[in-house]
């Protein structure tokens, strides 16, 4: 596999895009956690490039995100390590579901995969590594990130239309 120019300036783009979603767009869901909107942009480049690109995209956003905006170290190992994760199980299902023709039944298929990949991802990975990065029992950072499970996964599988209506265009734009 050879990596161009253009790979890297794509990547690149998609990292910028989810720490500027991530930043300027922040809707607040619970107490003091908003939606994660940069997962947009994580998800539309798992579903039209590849998943690594999205993993990528997903794990250097967060860590600039943090870095930029003040956040601090508490969560960001989990949270990048947990969207590798993301960006791995979403990649290795969209591969066979994207073998279906039917564009509905993908979506659907890819909703159930993306909380499956998302309950991996911030419940176990970020959990797991919380647990270790701040001293507290797994079960204590497992029930603190239910609140970030929630709204992380929902905003992945409201962007799976967006992927399907984007997918064509963006696939123009990087390839031709």
């Amino acid at each position: 596999m050879k990596i161009t120019t253009k790979d890297i300036t794509f990547t690149a783009i998609g990292i910028a895009l989810f720490v500027v979603l991530s930043m300027c767009l922040r809707v607040p869901v619970f107490e003091n956690y908003y939606l994660c909107l940069g997962y947009i942009v994580m998800t539309v480049y798992i579903w039209c490039f590849h998943w690594y690109e999205g993993a990528i995209v997903g794990f250097l956003g967060v860590i600039l995100y943090c870095i930029i905006g003040s956040l601090g170290f508490n969560g960001m190992p989990g949270w990048s390590l947990g969207n590798i994760f993301i960006g791995l199980i979403m990649g290795v299902a969209l591969k066979q579901i994207q073998k279906l023709k039917n564009k509905t039944l993908q979506v659907v298929l890819m909703a159930i995969a993306a909380v499956i990949a998302t309950f991996v991802g911030i419940l176990i990975v970020k959990s797991l590594i919380d647990s270790v990065v701040v001293s507290q029992p797994f079960v204590v950072r497992f029930g603190k990130n239910m609140t970030s499970f929630i709204a992380d996964a929902f905003v992945i599988v409201v962007s799976l239309p967006i992927c399907v209506l984007v997918e064509k265009p963006a696939k123009k734009l990087r390839y031709e």
